[in-house]
């Protein structure tokens, strides 16, 4: 029988004229979960220095009713963390309050497969690796979009850490209390 569908598709090469209304179109057979990066403010600051494209931001990427989010720790063990949607203040501070979300795209992997792949992600980014600099919450929000929807986040949402990592003196100066 899922033999006789694979027929009727055109996307396979399938005859779609012969396809009945019971017949699937290949979008059907395949998940399509939207993938949405919340972002969150964490400083004040950030009201006045986003006319400038700059500020200071932690992000996480949502779906299936999921929020995966990248945090620091003293251990060698995964620092991701599944969060209520929007909701960072309520798990990682009074400091961290919601901005915004972006719709990045749409996946085909299932929960299930989401949940290997974050898994996996959990190897990389443990939380004895959090830099606030080189490897923060945003470069993991980053490289999950990549890879379940094939599109980063807005360079906005990392541009200070970027800026700072490519001038050191900058870095250097923000002490070792800030970059791990």
């Amino acid at each position: 029988m899922f033999f006789n569908r694979l027929k009727s598709l055109s996307c396979l090469g399938g005859d779609k004229a012969a396809s009945t209304s019971s017949d699937y179109d290949c979008d059907e057979m395949l998940f399509t979960e939207p993938v949405i990066l919340n972002i969150y403010d964490l400083v004040d600051i950030n009201m006045y220095t986003m006319p400038l494209g700059l500020g200071v931001f932690h992000s996480g990427i949502q779906l299936y009713d999921t929020e995966y989010c990248y945090s620091g720790h003293g251990y060698s063990f995964t620092g991701i963390l599944e969060i209520q949607p929007c909701n960072g203040q309520a798990t990682l501070g009074e400091h961290c309050r919601y901005r915004e979300s972006v719709l990045l795209g749409y996946t085909h992997f299932s929960s299930e497969e989401v949940q290997r792949i974050v898994e996996q992600l959990g190897q990389l980014y443990t939380g004895d690796c959090y830099h606030l600099i080189r490897n923060n919450c945003n470069h993991f929000s980053n490289s999950l979009a990549k890879i379940l929807c094939d599109r980063g986040i807005p360079g906005w949402v990392n541009r200070l850490a970027h800026f700072v990592a490519c001038v050191p003196f900058l870095e250097r100066c923000l002490g070792r209390q800030l970059t791990g």
